[in-house]
Formats: structure tokens, sequence, C-alpha cells
């Protein structure tokens, strides 16, 4: 049994307008995503980032430091 899915968009968006808007809506979503680790490791303690096994050195690279 073959299923067939079928998207809509609105008229007149091309699909390689579609794929970028969807690729830049991806890269929001990664920064956001790593803004939001970083500021919760940012609050964190020396001693709590210890207890979980991180230095304050380490939250750029756990969050994705290219931002």
């Amino acid at each position: 049994m073959a299923f067939t899915v079928y998207t809509r968009r609105p008229a007149g968006i091309s699909s390689r307008a579609a794929l970028k808007t969807v690729g830049l809506v991806g890269r929001m979503n990664d920064w956001n995503e790593a803004r939001r680790t970083r500021n919760a490791l940012s609050k964190l303690s020396a001693h709590e980032l210890n207890d979980i096994g991180l230095e304050r050195g380490d939250i750029d690279r756990i969050a994705g430091g290219r931002f």
C-alpha cells in the first residue's frame, strides 16, 4: 500500500524559496536553542557546573559557540 503526501504552499512561492525559508527557520531555531542553553549554563555556579562535569570555559563549546 502506498501513501502520497501532499503539501500546500501559498501561491507564488517557489520550491527553492520554500526550502530557503525552511532552512532559515531551522537555523534560527538552532541559534535560539544554543542561546537558551548558554544562558541556563551561565546562571549555574562553578560548583553546580562541576557537579555536571563542566567548567565555565566549556559553556560556549557545549552551546555551539559559533554564534
